[in-house]
């Protein structure tokens, strides 16, 4: 039998982060489905929705991570994982959005709010500051579920918030597969 757990783990980002972890989850049988890993700052973020034997014990989980070199400043969770493994329609990423350009307070959530207005869904956003010599920038890429019939009017609105912002914005139409 089968259980869903979902591991969540911060800490100082280093090499050989997700091999270590990623091999100790596959060496106590746990099977990952939807995963992410980014680095933030110096330190590192690593969550995953896993299948895992329903004998496996959370505390187990827990202690095997924590046995990891790697891990030694790390703050784990682990968890049952209540809802569906399995995406909904509006998970499918339908287009891509990247916005590039000066500081701007609010950005991402005047960005987003566009969103909303189109009963879209964002599936992942990332955000990070580049230092230059002149002046900080923001890069955003964002994923995002877009009803087909209202797709360009929203593509447009975005567009235009980001152009207001003094941003630049590049879209791509994702094909469905």
């Amino acid at each position: 039998m089968i259980t869903s757990l979902r591991i969540s783990i911060f800490c100082p980002d280093q090499v050989g982060l997700v091999s270590a972890i990623t091999g100790k989850l596959f060496d106590l049988g746990i099977n990952l489905g939807d995963t992410s890993f980014a680095v933030l700052g110096t330190g590192a973020e690593f969550t995953s929705v896993c299948e895992a034997p329903s004998e496996l014990e959370i505390q187990e989980v827990q202690e095997q991570l924590q046995s990891l070199e790697e891990l030694k400043n790390a703050d784990i969770s682990v968890k049952h994982f209540d809802l569906s493994m399995l995406h909904g329609p509006t998970a499918n990423i339908t287009h891509k959005i990247k916005v590039k350009g000066g500081d701007n307070p609010g950005l991402i959530a005047r960005l987003s709010e566009v969103f909303i207005e189109f009963k879209a869904n964002i599936v992942r956003l990332d955000s990070e500051k580049i230092i230059s010599g002149k002046q900080d920038e923001y890069l955003i890429h964002i994923s995002v579920w877009i009803p087909e019939l209202i797709a360009e009017a929203c593509i447009a609105t975005v567009v235009n918030t980001a152009n207001t912002l003094q941003m630049q914005c590049q879209t791509e139409k994702i094909q469905a597969e």
